[in-house]
């Protein structure tokens, strides 16, 4: 056996054993025997350099310091899912998709790992890239820190496609994380111990406050990680692989992506990869209708806790791929999957005082101060008390002790009130009738539950709040300014409109900092980078109501221009692919407002980009203006194939058969009460060869 021959072997041979004792849990050799060839493998691999594989199970010990991470375009969407707490609202997922296909279909089950989302990608069997969930479309590259976690495979086993991608969630053992936080408790104290004996032996006071000021910086490090999800995130972000490998980080793999699947079902699909060396969940399980989903519900609600990992629910999925495909997709989430969220935990602390909060849209919400409490990780001391009916229909009080829990496990909010021991003399809360900031008096929109203050032009929160959306990352990402500089420069009278930023010099911002030059010219190099964001950001960036980052895409690529949108009328804008009436009427009343039409204008001037450069690369214009509904299973194309020739051929790809329908593309399978509807409504069925002789 030559050196080639011998590197090759002890490559497959410790991969084997890493696969056996972190996925399989059933380790073959001793510590000492995966130790010893680990160690003659690093050796052969240090002296002959020229067999290098960025795949070799030694690079699992890390080494590299990065000095960042780059964002990469996501192949397929990674979108989050549609949350629900409710027994009803999973019977009501249950009927729209009944109503969405007519294919008979069943449901998987899985547990929802509380850790952080990962995208592999795998080529010719070898791991190729790993991409977090960053914004849904682009994702950070942390492909050399995931392979410092022994149970992802480097290289795959078996009959594997030549290109796949597989999602799933890396996350710590509940065990390991609390090993991990004693141990930074002894440290601390150990540390802590030094230091009260070593800094009482100084007697310059100027030294034993420098000596001070570094051992508690130092003994701030140490503090307890606040949760597992946390700990897993913020090791996937570090820097050096090194210290990622140091860290317990486990993963689980639960959604196989990709156009060579090996079959139709998503479980069977996940069964497959289990043999290709992925660490696939035992727990998942596969029902023909929704009572099986509730009862699998049900069951892991009461055993969860006797999990060695942190879960927060299920989540639900239609098993047949092809029925997720003919779903498809909203603007947020997948029609065919929602997860269920088991019931937060819940603490009960002293309700001290209410506070009011003013949103950059004007929006006020009342606050709860609370007594500090530990909740779900966290240290808690206020939470959203929502609007003035959930506090009169909770009867919620300053001096009670109320009922806290964490909304999504994210967002603190107070949900009851011990009323045993509510003070006799408490009186019920009076809602703010003024801006806690302009004191301007609030109002109410009909059927809106928040209150308002109208004030928009003068409410210092409103307006700081606008700035803020508007140089934030995701719109005009003018990172340079930040909220504190906004309020300064709002003060100092150098900003009034958000257009103001673009007049701002050097010279206007060095008197409001010594030794400020540099920061001055980093913000104005900022605004002026910003000039280059595309159209569909700078929409997003104007901050319209109800126009998010997806909706702001699909107007700009829809219109192309501003001018095309200020003038669109609401039959135009609801035509618009996920735009519907409240969408709509907010462009509308947006564009309606002088002010916000000068606004626009000045930024014109400045010459930021109002323009849409997307370009729809037709193929020809054959479907132009016509609604199609794919239905059933094809056998010379993919659904997802079918699809994009639509689009490609000018057409628009509807889920469901109505009057406006133009045709419906039929395959194998398709449901009855779908070809009775399209039969009623005199709606032709063609065949795939009739569609593909279509369209060329």
């Amino acid at each position: 056996m030559n050196i080639k021959q011998r590197i090759d072997f002890l490559r497959d041979e410790i991969s084997q054993h890493i696969h056996s004792y972190y996925v399989l849990d059933n380790p073959k050799i001793s510590d000492f025997e995966f130790d010893s060839l680990m160690s003659e493998l690093q050796d052969l691999e240090s002296q002959f350099p020229e067999h290098y594989d960025s795949n070799s199970p030694t690079l699992r010990v890390g080494g590299e310091v990065l000095n960042s991470f780059t964002s990469v375009k996501h192949k397929y969407r990674m979108l989050s899912l549609g949350n629900t707490y409710s027994e009803s609202d999973l019977l009501d997922f249950d009927t729209r998709i009944k109503k969405l296909t007519d294919q008979k279909f069943r449901y998987v089950c899985e547990l929802k790992y509380d850790g952080v989302s990962i995208s592999l990608t795998y080529k010719n069997g070898e791991l190729f890239q790993a991409l977090t969930r960053g914004d849904g479309t682009k994702g950070d590259n942390v492909t050399l820190n995931v392979k410092t976690i022994k149970s992802i495979p480097l290289k795959l086993f078996g009959d594997y496609p030549d290109l796949l991608e597989i999602r799933g969630e890396i996350f710590i053992e509940k065990q390991e994380f609390e090993s991990i936080n004693l141990n930074r408790l002894k440290r601390k104290e150990e540390l802590t111990n030094l230091h009260h004996s070593r800094v009482g032996l100084i007697e310059d006071p100027k030294e034993k406050e420098k000596v001070e000021k570094k051992y508690l910086a130092e003994i701030k490090k140490l503090e307890p990680y606040s949760n597992p999800r946390n700990f897993a995130s913020g090791s996937l972000k570090l820097l050096d692989t090194k210290e990622v490998a140091k860290r317990p980080l486990d993963c689980y793999l639960y959604y196989l992506l990709g156009e060579n699947n090996p079959t139709n079902s998503h479980f069977s699909n996940l069964r497959k990869a289990k043999d290709w060396g992925f660490k696939v969940p035992t727990e998942t399980a596969i029902f023909d209708n929704i009572d099986g989903v509730l009862s699998f519900i049900k069951e892991w609600e009461n055993k969860r806790h006797t999990l060695p990992f942190e879960i927060d629910g299920i989540v639900i999925k239609v098993d047949d791929v092809s029925v997720q495909e003919e779903m498809g997709f909203t603007a947020k989430f997948p029609r065919w999957a929602i997860s269920y969220k088991f019931k937060a935990e819940q603490v009960s602390t002293l309700l001290k005082s209410i506070s009011y909060q003013v949103g950059r849209t004007g929006a006020v919400t009342p606050v709860a101060n609370l007594d500090p409490i530990s909740l779900a990780g966290t240290v808690v001391k206020r939470a959203s008390l929502h609007n003035a009916d959930q506090i009169a229909k909770l009867d919620i009080r300053i001096g009670d002790i109320v009922y806290v829990e964490k909304g999504g496990d994210i967002i603190p909010k107070v949900v009851g009130v011990k009323l045993k021991h509510r003070n006799l003399f408490s009186t019920p809360t009076v809602y703010a009738k003024n801006c806690p900031s302009c004191q301007t008096f609030l109002i109410r929109k009909k059927g809106d539950a928040k209150h308002y203050c109208p004030n928009s032009e003068n409410c210092l929160p409103q307006i700081i709040g606008k700035f803020e959306h508007f140089i934030s990352r995701k719109a005009m990402n003018i990172d340079s300014l930040g909220s504190e500089t906004i309020e300064l420069l709002i003060k100092e009278k150098l900003l009034i409109d958000i257009s103001d930023l673009y007049l701002l010099k050097i010279e206007d911002l060095l008197p409001l900092k010594k030794k400020g030059k540099k920061w001055a010219e980093n913000i104005i190099k900022g605004i002026l980078e910003s000039k280059r964001i595309p159209f569909e950001r700078v929409l997003f960036a104007l901050g319209i109501r109800y126009v998010g980052e997806t909706v702001a895409k699909k107007l700009t690529n829809h219109f192309a221009n501003i001018n095309s949108i200020i003038n669109a009328n609401y039959d135009q804008l609801i035509s618009v692919d996920e735009i519907g009436e409240k969408i709509a009427e907010s462009v509308i009343d947006y564009f309606n407002n002088n002010q916000n039409l000068t606004l626009v204008n000045n930024l014109i001037s400045h010459n930021l980009l109002f323009e849409s450069h997307y370009k729809e690369t037709l193929l020809s214009n054959t479907l132009k203006g016509q609604s199609i509904v794919v239905s059933g299973i094809f056998n010379l194309h993919s659904r997802k194939e079918l699809k994009d020739m639509i689009e490609k051929h000018g057409g628009k790809n509807v889920s469901s058969i109505s009057k406006k329908t133009t045709f419906v593309l039929g395959g194998d399978n398709m449901g009855p009460s779908k070809k009775q509807k399209a039969k009623s409504l005199g709606i032709p069925i063609i065949s795939e060869i009739d569609f593909l002789q279509k369209i060329s």
